[in-house]
């Protein structure tokens, strides 16, 4: 039984060093009483190093993931031989069974095809390349909890905007984190979370698709939400994810984050999100606006009275003048930024992302210079001055 036990083993980690290895999964535990379910183990390629990443379905719906180099995964595999029955193994070129027998005395391997000589193949991109990729696939467990997905893993039909809408944001999650410390816990604040989608999308992101230790911080008024979604948090297993519920302008992170990200804050909500991004010195800031009401209801500019005097273009302008604003703000406080599409405007009009990457060590004449642009600005558009910047937390 040991030499059927060592010879699977030994497929699974020749398929995983080579890049063939499509999945394998482990079912049928031996204990009856065992907390794990199922493990299910995909190749993933993170920071450049190609990894057998398992992930562990617990009781009570919840997911541990845990990634072992491809030169360990024979070991790795041969360790949960121990804990389940059964195991079947899917490569490019074949596949392979393991069943033990009830008394577990017995051991026999199918195998189908040629998996001996299997060819090398890509392996699915898991870090900072995964630019042109979707980074979820549907069958995350967050996604089945908050809706999106089904039992099965397939998308909802009436989710599909919603998933590329995170999945989107996934992406740009992935290219800021060209702009984070290479090593360490990274820190992520989610202000104004809502139902937290994308606090669950960028955790997953950084967590399991680039293996870094994540703490996310999830800010809303409304407690019913914050419950709701720490209740999804623990069935996941996503212990690195904290829920407050609170103003935003009274949370005090126990250590300022890394990224500041936020979906639809209202109106100058989003305003407050940049100037606690601000505060903090967050080296990146992702931020998709909702409601631009406070400047149509203020705008106070005789030059641009033809286009103010007629209601629906009078919002378009206030909407374009709020986010450019808004992005002359974060450039006087030393950010580098850009405004882009989140998604298709077919999905949701709502759809401008606002960038923001810090750029440390520009002279204060640089910076005193934006700052001057951005008060004639908004003088020009308000007909009074700004408020100050916030100051930054030492």
């Amino acid at each position: 039984m040991t030499e059927k036990i060592s010879n699977f083993a030994r497929l699974c980690g020749n398929a995983a060093r080579v890049g063939a290895l499509k999945n394998v999964v482990f079912h049928t535990p031996a204990d009856k009483t065992s907390e794990r379910l199922k493990v299910k183990g995909t190749l993933k390629n993170i920071g450049g190093d190609t990894v057998l990443q398992l992930e562990a379905f617990l009781t009570e719906g919840r997911v541990t993931h845990d990634n072992v180099s491809a030169t360990e995964a024979e070991s790795a595999i041969t360790s949960l031989m121990t804990e389940f029955k059964k195991a079947d193994l899917t490569c490019k070129e074949g596949n392979a069974s393991l069943m033990i027998s009830k008394k577990g005395d017995k051991a026999t391997l199918v195998k189908h095809g040629k998996l001996d000589t299997a060819p090398a193949s890509d392996v699915p991109d898991g870090g900072n390349n995964r630019r042109k990729k979707h980074v979820l696939t549907g069958d995350e467990v967050f996604l089945t909890h908050l809706g999106i997905s089904d039992k099965d893993g397939r998308v909802r039909d009436k989710m599909q905007s919603k998933f590329r809408q995170i999945n989107r944001f996934c992406e740009y999650i992935s290219e800021a984190m060209n702009h984070i410390p290479p090593e360490g816990t990274v820190y992520i604040a989610d202000l104004c979370c809502g139902k937290s989608y994308l606090s669950f999308a960028a955790y997953h992101t950084v967590r399991y698709v680039f293996g870094r230790e994540c703490v996310m911080y999830c800010v809303d008024l409304k407690k019913s939400v914050i419950d709701y979604c720490a209740e999804i948090a623990e069935k996941c297993a996503y212990d690195g994810m904290k829920f407050f519920a609170m103003d935003i302008n009274k949370f005090i992170p126990e250590r300022a984050p890394h990224m500041v990200i936020s979906l639809h804050a209202c109106d100058v909500a989003t305003d407050i999100v940049l100037d606690a991004a601000i505060r903090c010195a967050a080296e990146v800031i992702l931020s998709t606006p909702c409601c631009h009401h406070e400047l149509n209801s203020k705008l106070d500019c005789e030059s641009l009275s033809f286009i103010g005097k007629r209601p629906l273009l009078r919002q378009k302008l206030c909407s374009a003048a709020t986010d450019a604003l808004r992005l002359m703000r974060l450039e006087a406080a030393g950010y580098e930024t850009d405004a882009t599409e989140l998604i298709d405007p077919e999905d949701t009009p709502k759809n401008i992302m606002l960038r923001g990457y810090l750029k440390k060590g520009r002279s204060e004449k640089k910076l005193a210079s934006a700052l001057e642009e951005y008060k004639n600005a908004y003088r020009f558009m308000y007909g009074y001055d700004p408020a100050p910047l916030p100051e930054k937390v030492k």
